[in-house]
């Protein structure tokens, strides 16, 4: 099986609880909270680890946080490549409103990374990457990273042969598109963001496929997937195109739906499934993360149930 390296500069030890109603002004009586590691590769690397695979988690920490997403990640059996990051790991908050359902996400910024940490970062993950292996760079990039780090990330692994999976947005992704760069391997992005680079809706999945098709020609990634939200996703290649159907399945939270078909789809290339299967196998892990709560991720049984529910077709 081919190794893989996970990256998450802008880590986070995720807390959720409940409580009756989000009310103003008022003291809110919370459930006994829960935590876990948080941050977009951290994710891939916990949903690989439930599928029954094996990564190693390249993490940025700093201070008390930072000890605790360490002794998070470890009890979870991740492997671990830790980075001193310049300051204060960052915590998340989330709340479930019972009235309602509804819940609330407060998110707080990472440390400021001057440039010698952002340096000192690209070469102890270019001595991390597998030689031959797989690299994700997911989630956000703490202030002062600059927009052009994937690129620069990319350049850095080319000597170890590792392929880099690239789930991005924001202004990370438009500088990927207007420099025309080659970073990825695969490069995955949800609708929202692909309709706002398209600077058009893309209402049909032939729209969404030729517009990932596009982005292939234009030399940005090999492969390219724009997810679609409850309608699957799109996958296109140079010259091929497939869509996947999401399962139908009662919607509990979208937390961790990107992460686990990032986990599920880099596990499967790993495995050296083809792209059609490793596209099939992450739907139905995104299927099966919607349905759990708060932080939870794809739990492998339901990921298992609802694979055949998530037909692969040709465009």
């Amino acid at each position: 099986m081919t190794a893989i390296l996970t990256i998450t500069l802008n880590p986070t030890v995720d807390i959720s609880t409940q409580t009756d109603m989000v009310k103003p002004n008022q003291k809110l009586r919370c459930t006994r909270p829960k935590s876990d590691p948080g941050g977009g590769g951290i994710n891939v690397s916990r949903a690989i680890t439930l599928l029954g695979g094996h990564s190693t988690a390249f993490v940025a920490v700093g201070g008390p946080v930072g000890d605790k997403v360490i002794h998070l990640l470890t009890k979870a059996g991740i492997g671990l490549s830790p980075f001193p990051a310049p300051g204060e790991t960052r915590q998340s908050f989330s709340v479930i409103d019972d009235s309602t359902g509804q819940q609330y996400r407060f998110v707080l910024p990472g440390p400021l990374w001057p440039a010698h940490s952002v340096t000192d970062a690209l070469s102890r993950i270019a001595r991390a990457a597998p030689r031959g292996g797989l690299v994700v760079l997911s989630g956000s990039q703490p202030p002062g990273v600059p927009v052009d780090f994937p690129a620069r990330l990319s350049d850095r692994i080319t000597r170890t042969h590792a392929r880099l999976i690239l789930d991005t947005s924001g202004k990370p992704l438009h500088h990927l598109c207007s420099a025309g760069a080659r970073p990825a391997h695969v490069l995955r992005m949800d609708e929202v963001e692909a309709e706002g680079l398209a600077n058009a809706p893309l209402t049909t999945r032939d729209a969404s496929a030729s517009f990932a098709q596009s982005l292939v020609h234009r030399g940005l990634a090999q492969t390219v997937i724009v997810a679609r939200g409850a309608d699957g996703s799109v996958m296109a290649t140079a010259d091929q195109r497939w869509h996947c159907a999401g399962a139908n399945v009662p919607v509990v939270s979208k937390v961790g739906a990107g992460d686990s078909f990032v986990g599920a789809f880099t596990l499967a290339l790993s495995r050296d499934h083809a792209l059609p299967r490793a596209l099939q196998l992450g739907v139905a892990a995104a299927s099966a993360a919607v349905m759990t709560e708060a932080t939870q991720l794809c739990r492998p049984s339901d990921v298992r149930r609802l694979t055949p529910q998530c037909p692969v077709t040709k465009l």
